[in-house]
C-alpha cells in the first residue's frame, strides 16, 4: 500500500497531466517539496523514480488507446502524450519491444494471453453478446475511504480482507465496495498495476483518506462468476465491445462495484463500469 499522502497526491497530479510535458520539478513543486527530497520519498514508496513512472504511464496509456481507439492515427495518439511521430515510435518500441504499428496490428479481437495464467488464453465473446449485457447509466459521485496500491492484482483478495477489517466500523447495509483501476494488465507488467480499493462512507466522515470518485456516464456490465475470469471479461469489453460500440472512454478511470463476494469459492457479483462519452 502507498501510505505517503504526498506521493498519492503526486500520482493524481501525474495522471491528470499525462498529456503534458511533466518534469520532476513540476511534480515536486506541486507537493511543495524540493525535487531531491521528493524523488527519494517517491521511489521509496513506489519502487520507481518519478521520471520512470511518468514515462511508463504515458506508454501504457497510449498502448491502451491504440487498442480501443482503432480509428485514431498513431501519430495523433503520440502527440497527445507530447511525442513527435519518430520519437513516439522509438520510445514505445524501447518500452514494449514492438512498434506502435505492430502493437496495434497484433491486438487481438478474439483472444489475448492471460498474464495471470501463462498456459491460458482469454477468449472473447462477440460484440453482440457483450452488447446485450451492457447498460448505459449515469452514476452519482461516490464519497469513499480510499487506499492506493501498486502490485499484482492477485494480491487483491488479501488487500480487501485487510481493508475491510481495518474499516469494519464504517460498514453499513448500503455500503459499497469499489475498486478503481488505472492499469491494463495486458499492457502493464503485472507487478506494477496501480489500483485503489474503496468503501463508500458518509460525506461527514473525518478519516484523512476520504475522497470523491466522480460519477457520470458509464457502460456497465454485470459480472457473476469466478474472480479468475474477470480479466477475460474486462479484456473482451475493451477489445471487442468498446472498440466497436461508437463510445469512447473519457479521462475518468474504470470502476468495479461489488454486490456480493463469496470468499470461500472466490466468486463475485460485481458491476464492471467503463466511463464513456
Amino acid at each position: 500500500m502507498i501510505s505517503n499522502e504526498l506521493v498519492i497526491k503526486s500520482i493524481d497530479y501525474i495522471m491528470q497531466h499525462l498529456d503534458e510535458e511533466i518534469s520532476i520539478e513540476d511534480v515536486a513543486n506541486y507537493c511543495h517539496l524540493s525535487k531531491y527530497y521528493f524523488s527519494r520519498i517517491f521511489k521509496a514508496e513506489t519502487g520507481e523514480s518519478i521520471y520512470a513512472f511518468i514515462k511508463r504511464l504515458k506508454m501504457e496509456q497510449s498502448a491502451f488507446r491504440l487498442k480501443v481507439e482503432k480509428d485514431k492515427l498513431i501519430t495523433d495518439i503520440g502527440y497527445d502524450y507530447g511525442y513527435s511521430p519518430s520519437n513516439y515510435s522509438s520510445v514505445f518500441k524501447k518500452h514494449n519491444n514492438i512498434s506502435p504499428a505492430e502493437f496495434r496490428k497484433g491486438k487481438y479481437t478474439e483472444c489475448v494471453p492471460n498474464p495471470f495464467c501463462e498456459d491460458k488464453v482469454a477468449r472473447f465473446q462477440s460484440f453482440e453478446e457483450y452488447d446485450k449485457q451492457v447498460i448505459i447509466q449515469e452514476l452519482d459521485d461516490f464519497v469513499v475511504i480510499c487506499e492506493r496500491h501498486i502490485g499484482n492484482y492477485i494480491e487483491l483478495g488479501k488487500n480487501w480482507l485487510d481493508f475491510i477489517e481495518k474499516y469494519k466500523d464504517q460498514l453499513k447495509e448500503d455500503t459499497l465496495l469499489i475498486e478503481r483501476s488505472y492499469a491494463d494488465p495486458s499492457v502493464t507488467r503485472i507487478d506494477q498495476c496501480l489500483y485503489d480499493i474503496c468503501m463508500t462512507v458518509d460525506k461527514d466522515c473525518s478519516f484523512h483518506n476520504v475522497t470523491t470518485i466522480r460519477g457520470g456516464k458509464f457502460a456497465i456490465y454485470r459480472f457473476d462468476g469466478l474472480v479468475q475470469d474477470i480479466f477475460t471479461t474486462f479484456q473482451g469489453l475493451f477489445n471487442v465491445w468498446l472498440a466497436n460500440s461508437g463510445y469512447k472512454m473519457d479521462e475518468r478511470y474504470g470502476l468495479d462495484i461489488y454486490h456480493s463476494i463469496n470468499w470461500k469459492n472466490m466468486c463475485v457479483v460485481m458491476d464492471l463500469c467503463i466511463p464513456i462519452i
